[in-house]
Order: C-alpha cells, then structure tokens, then sequence
C-alpha cells in the first residue's frame, strides 16, 4: 500500500508540492487550497496530480463534497506535518538570529492548551537554543502583559489591554464526550433531547474567567454539570472515570483514547486561540523565536483542532 513513499526522497527535494497537498488535506477543496496559497485551483490540482504521480499512490478520495484522504494521503499526512513544523521552526531561527536567542520567554496559557500541547513540544525549541528558557503558566486565569505577568498569552478572544498585538492562532472545536465504559453502561444517546438524562461534568460557572468557557449554557436543551472544577485536565480525568458527560476541545479528547464523541453530528461547538504580546516585546529576538515556533506548530496540528470528520 505504501510502496510509492519510497520516493519521498524525489518528493523531498519540492516542497511546495508537499505545502500545496497541506493546503488540500486542510481546506477540503482545490478553491480553498488556492486560497490559501495564493495561486490558481488549476495549478493546485496540478501539483497534486505531480506528488500522486511521483508517489505512485493515490492520495484523496474526490466527489462532488471536496477532497478528502486515502489511508495513503493520511499516511504522508503525518510525513509532511513533521517536515512543515521543521522548517517553519528553521525559518524562525534563521529569521531571530539562532545564536542571538537567550532569556527567558513566560507563557501565559489556558490550562489544556499549556499543558498538553506546548508542553509536549515546546523542548523542539529549547533543544536549538541552548540559552532560551520557557516558562508555561498553564492555569485558567487572565494574565495581564502590562503588569509583566507575561511575556505571550494565549488566549480565548481579541485583547482587552491597551498597546498589545495579537494574533488569531486557530478556531478548534468541541464536542460532547463520554468515557467508553460510561456509554456503555448508561441509557442510549440517539438524540440531542437524550442528553438532558446524563449527568454532565463542567465548570464552575460563576469562576469563569472567560465568557467562551460556558460550553454547557451553549447546549440546546441546556444542561448543568453535577461535577465542577476550574481546571480542564480536572473534569477529563473525572470524565474517563465514568462521572458523566463533559463538553472538551477535540485537540485535548485525542489524547485520551478512552473518551469517545457523543452526537458528533448534531451537537459542536467552535472557538478560536488567539495569542497576544505586548508591543513592546515583540522585536525581541527571543520572544519572536517562540512565537514564531507556537504559531508554526498550531498550523501543522489544524487537523488535530479540527477534531474528528462528522
């Protein structure tokens, strides 16, 4: 099945093959794909015809919907990310001066995007730069770059201080989860009315520090969680023990195989990660390497926030 990667040494030598087969994976269609990459969806569809041809395998499966991956184009999914992340993170460097990167760069983060996905990363820039340190606050609070309790936030909307610069990161989305042995055991789910007879684990609502959090005030028919806590890896864990079920960003449920999508279809929910630096700081060469580098591995990881296909 996968005999045509033995040329991805050939294929190696174009990138921009690769960057428009990304674009392809990403968006669905060739108009988007174009779009996104500045150019023609006939030139597109070239250069996907070039890399199914170099590869000797077929890459996407087209229907009148758009374009979706084979279990070969899945496959150099993961091949392209890994070599789309190396070189924008080199891009980075080279443009932040690899050798003139030191200090110390603080993260401000919401708890699930701090501690499983930059934490699981983050050492691909420390590891280039001997004498950058990061430091990730991952905690469900507002963190104030004025008063210096940050150098980068990540956060859930466009700043509210004064004198910051902000980039959107990505939307990501939710849905409602349960562990594999609580939907087992519990009554059937077969319609958005059944979930009102679940108990749900949520947030503390009146500690909220960000209007997008109410996920469960989002839901039709409203429900309310019978177990809360301020802290996302909190209500996962209480998930995956069967306390119920619990609305979490798709990007955090892949990492737990245990947990399973409940009416992906009907019920989701879409938010963004937007990421902020005080004017000030951000010509640092220290602070762009690590922005540089978040913004690079949110982009190879689009399907990971996309969350599963419905």
């Amino acid at each position: 099945m996968h005999s045509g990667f033995a040329g991805m040494s050939r294929t190696g030598r174009n990138w921009d093959d690769l960057r428009f087969f990304l674009a392809v994976a990403r968006t669905g269609t060739l108009s988007a794909a174009a779009a996104r990459t500045g150019t023609e969806h006939t030139t597109v569809g070239r250069r996907i015809r070039a890399l199914e041809e170099g590869l000797g395998a077929r890459l996407f499966h087209r229907s009148n919907l758009g374009y979706a991956l084979t279990e070969d184009g899945a496959h150099l999914l993961t091949v392209a990310e890994a070599m789309e992340s190396a070189f924008l993170s080199a891009k980075t460097a080279t443009e932040a001066g690899a050798r003139a990167v030191s200090g110390t760069v603080r993260i401000g983060a919401p708890d699930g995007f701090g501690s499983l996905f930059l934490a699981s990363r983050m050492h691909r820039l420390t590891e280039r730069h001997p004498r950058l340190e990061v430091e990730i606050m991952a905690t469900a609070r507002i963190f104030s770059l004025s008063k210096r309790e940050a150098d980068i936030v990540i956060g859930l909307s466009t700043p509210q201080q004064a004198r910051v610069v902000a980039r959107r990161l990505t939307d990501y989305r939710l849905f409602v989860y349960g562990s594999d042995a609580y939907l087992a055991a519990a009554a059937p789910i077969t319609a958005v009315s059944d979930l009102t007879a679940h108990p749900f684990v949520g947030y503390i609502e009146d500690m909220l520090f960000a209007r997008e959090l109410n996920y469960l005030g989002a839901l039709e028919p409203s429900v309310s969680a019978r177990l809360r806590s301020t802290n996302l890896l909190a209500q996962v864990h209480a998930t995956l023990n069967g306390a119920g079920l619990c609305i979490l960003p798709a990007f955090i449920a892949a990492a737990h195989p245990g947990l399973a999508p409940v009416l992906p279809e009907a019920v989701s929910l879409t938010r963004s990660f937007h990421m902020h630096i005080h004017e000030d700081h951000r010509k640092a060469a220290h602070i762009r390497a690590v922005a540089g580098f978040i913004a690079g591995e949110v982009e190879a990881a689009f399907l990971l926030f996309a969350g599963p296909a419905v």
